[in-house]
C-alpha cells in the first residue's frame, strides 16, 4: 500500500511540472547556450538554454513540445541544476539516468523532484523521453567546453 501511494505522489510530482512548468521560455540573450534535440520516434522536441558564470550553472531555460515525462522532466532539471557547479550537476545528472532505469544510486546525493521519475523504469520506451532534456544539457556543457 505505501508503494502505491508513493507511486500516486510521484505522478503528481510529476504532473505539477507539466502543467506548471519552471523555468520555461527560452532567452535572446546571448550569454545563454542553446541546444536542441529531437526524439523522432515520440515526437519529444525540446530546447534548452543554458547559462554559465564560471563553472556555476547560473540558469537554464527550457521550451519545447512533447509527453507529460519530457516536458516535466525538464523543468525539474532546471529546478535542480540551477546554481549547481558543474561538477554536481553531472553527478546529479548521471543519478538522474540511474533513477530512470532502476538502478542503484547515490543516495548522499539529494535529488529533490527528480526522484519522482523512479517509475519510468517500468517503461523503457519512455527513458529516452525523460533523459532527453538533461542530454540537452550536458550537450550544451560539453559543446562550452566545460
Amino acid at each position: 500500500m505505501a508503494f502505491s501511494n508513493l507511486e500516486g505522489l510521484y505522478r503528481q510530482v510529476i504532473m505539477d511540472h507539466y502543467k506548471d512548468p519552471r523555468n520555461k521560455g527560452l532567452p535572446t540573450d546571448e550569454s545563454y547556450h542553446h541546444v536542441h534535440l529531437k526524439n523522432p520516434s515520440c515526437g519529444d522536441d525540446i530546447t534548452v538554454a543554458i547559462k554559465l558564470e564560471g563553472d556555476t550553472i547560473e540558469d537554464i531555460r527550457h521550451e519545447g513540445v512533447g509527453c507529460s515525462i519530457c516536458c516535466s522532466s525538464a523543468s525539474v532539471m532546471c529546478e535542480e541544476l540551477c546554481g549547481k557547479d558543474i561538477v554536481l550537476a553531472r553527478r546529479v545528472t548521471h543519478n538522474f539516468y540511474e533513477i530512470v532505469k532502476g538502478s542503484e544510486i547515490d543516495e548522499t546525493i539529494d535529488m529533490g523532484d527528480a526522484i519522482a521519475y523512479s517509475g519510468v523504469s517500468n517503461f523503457p520506451a519512455r527513458i529516452k523521453c525523460a533523459t532527453i532534456p538533461w542530454k540537452a544539457l550536458e550537450t550544451g556543457l560539453e559543446e562550452l567546453g566545460k
